[in-house]
């Protein structure tokens, strides 16, 4: 009997295997959407809230009685949270065919539907296993990203792009801040132990800045007018196919380092982008910010990104109201720039009454989430 005979046979039975694990993950999370929406359903019927764990709890004796464990009561709640978390049952079917129950089971308890859907859509685009979504969570990726301090209606739009046409945006792609702890750096250190920490832990680094990243240079030589330039780091984004400058700063963000990023890009534009690539995009990672500099400087249109790094990690709770005071800033300036457009461009009878009937939908669906958010808990 010939080797090759074998690794054959074994392929075909791997790959069959496989095969039939996906579908069958598929089907069984299909049908717990379909068993919580019909539960979902009849307990609308009823008035009382009484009326909605006793048939939980019949449903659950029973279903246990004939089909076994995976119908206790606990994950007959799990599956009336999934239908009311993902109601489009088209968009969970899409997403089941990358996604397991258990990636659901994480997904469907966070508060807002853009964390949700952002999550969902990360996973199936970056084929996170469990406990790289556990851990994505848990270090408040959603929170650190650019989509976060958007308004609600921007921020859907790019997670529709992403959903029907696989399109990230650098807003989906760059954080703020970083988690650099694993670079184990402590006490006092120079920006090229910083640089040195990062080649190091390669692996780490990309991982943190996530999946589409691969490293092209370390030390880049720029030459322009016969002076010589460094830039800090060089990578490649393979799904925004663009050149992605990093440079490294020990202290806080000074408006000239826009400058030396600008031209660092124009030079990446005109000699190193080939064709089909979208123009580079520059990141400047350094020790703090000022916020008021970052926007009047509008680094946005230069396709530079300011983001703090962070080598040892705060607490939790100190992390996220930080992060919650920069989305509620940068909201609030969106929306103060957005409203002077608006009374520059129309300050008719008309305009008036057009934005008055957008408030009024923006506070009807501020309530509905709030609704949303309480059936939920």
């Amino acid at each position: 009997m010939s080797r090759p005979l074998l690794d054959d046979l074994r392929r075909m039975i791997e790959e069959t295997r496989q095969g039939v694990a996906a579908t069958v993950n598929t089907a069984l999370t299909l049908l717990y959407w379909r068993i919580g929406k019909r539960i979902r359903e009849e307990i609308l019927k009823g008035e009382r809230a009484e009326y909605g764990e006793q048939i939980v709890s019949t449903l659950s004796r029973l279903l246990m009685t004939e089909y076994g464990s995976g119908f206790s009561a606990k994950n007959i709640h799990h599956m009336m949270h999934f239908f009311e978390a993902f109601p489009n049952e088209p968009i969970v079917s899409t997403l089941s065919r990358q996604l397991s129950w258990s990636h659901f089971k994480e997904i469907i308890y966070l508060k807002l539907p853009l964390q949700k859907d952002f999550y969902a859509e990360m996973c199936r685009i970056e084929r996170w296993s469990v406990r790289t979504l556990r851990q994505k969570i848990a270090s408040m990726l959603y929170e650190r990203t650019a989509l976060s301090k958007k308004p609600e209606e921007l921020a859907r739009i790019e997670l529709d792009a992403l959903r029907d046409e696989d399109r990230l945006t650098p807003d989906l792609v760059f954080r703020d801040p970083y988690f650099l702890d694993f670079l184990g750096l402590t006490g006092a250190f120079q920006e090229k132990d910083l640089e040195a920490a990062i080649i190091r832990e390669m692996e780490a680094f990309i991982l943190e800045l996530g999946i589409g990243f691969s490293f092209v240079a370390r030390q880049k030589r720029i030459t322009v007018d016969e002076d010589d330039f460094y830039l800090d780091l060089l990578f490649f984004h393979r799904d925004l196919r663009r050149l992605v400058a990093i440079e490294l700063k020990l202290d806080k963000f000074r408006p000239e380092h826009k400058g030396q990023m600008e031209l660092y890009l124009r030079w990446l534009d005109r000699y190193e982008r080939k064709q089909g690539e979208q123009a580079p995009l520059g990141m400047i990672l350094c020790a703090g910010k000022k916020e008021e500099q970052i926007e009047l400087l509008e680094l946005g249109s230069s396709g530079i990104h300011v983001a703090e790094y962070l080598t040892s990690l705060p607490p939790k709770e100190l992390l996220r109201e930080k992060l919650h005071r920069a989305i509620v800033l940068a909201r609030g300036r969106l929306e103060m720039s957005g409203a002077a457009a608006s009374q520059c461009s129309n300050c008719s009878e008309r305009g008036e009454e057009s934005r008055s009937g957008e408030r009024r939908s923006r506070e009807e669906q501020i309530a509905e989430n709030v609704v949303k958010l309480l059936e939920g808990k």
